[in-house]
């Protein structure tokens, strides 16, 4: 069973990694996944996880609900709307063009809506 937990963390990292670059493609599930299987199937993976370097933070933040840095909010709502707004000028059936404004908006209004956290050590 840890095997195939480590398996499927693994994946889950994999796609975490792509999803960081493909818009549709959510980073933070598949990284609450991997956490979730490592934690179970190895505790070395999932130290790894929780201290690496591009996802450690991030990860650790959001499973302790302490929220988002600034730089990380305006960072991926810039990355989400432009690779959102070449999806949306690339595709041709308005329906398609219609789905991806309305989870680029809910994406956007979740990513508000989480706590913003002050480098200075003030949270708003």
């Amino acid at each position: 069973m840890k095997i195939a937990l480590n398996i499927i963390g693994s994946i889950a990292v994999v796609l975490a990694i792509l999803g960081v670059f493909l818009p549709l493609l959510p980073t933070t599930p598949f990284l609450l996944l991997a956490s979730a299987c490592y934690m179970r199937g190895s505790q070395r993976l999932h130290r790894w996880l929780q201290t690496n370097p591009m996802f450690g933070e991030y990860l650790r933040n959001i499973e302790e609900k302490k929220g988002m840095p600034r730089k990380a909010k305006i960072m991926t709502l810039l990355l989400l709307w432009v690779s959102m707004g070449y999806s949306i000028a690339t595709v041709k059936p308005l329906m398609l063009k219609g789905l991806l404004i309305a989870i680029g908006i809910g994406v956007t209004v979740l990513i508000l809506r989480m706590k913003t956290i002050d480098p200075g050590g003030v949270d708003e």
